[in-house]
């Protein structure tokens, strides 16, 4: 139960952290895709590259970074 309580109050956490994220980077549609590397996620990374929040270990995220 502790293991699950605590994965539920994490996606709540990042839930919640991408929609603060939304409200900084509109254009890259944090609060449809909560960080997940969606397809419209990775074109905006593309077109944009990568915001200092992003995981630079992603490999998408390093690839645009290069």
């Amino acid at each position: 139960p502790a293991i699950s309580a605590a994965s539920i109050l994490a996606k709540v956490t990042r839930d919640r952290w991408c929609q603060q994220l939304h409200l900084e980077y509109p254009e890259y549609g944090f609060d449809r895709h909560k960080g997940y590397g969606t397809a419209d996620h990775l074109q905006a990374l593309r077109k944009l590259g990568a915001t200092p929040w992003h995981r630079h270990s992603f490999s998408p995220v390093s690839e645009v970074l290069k």
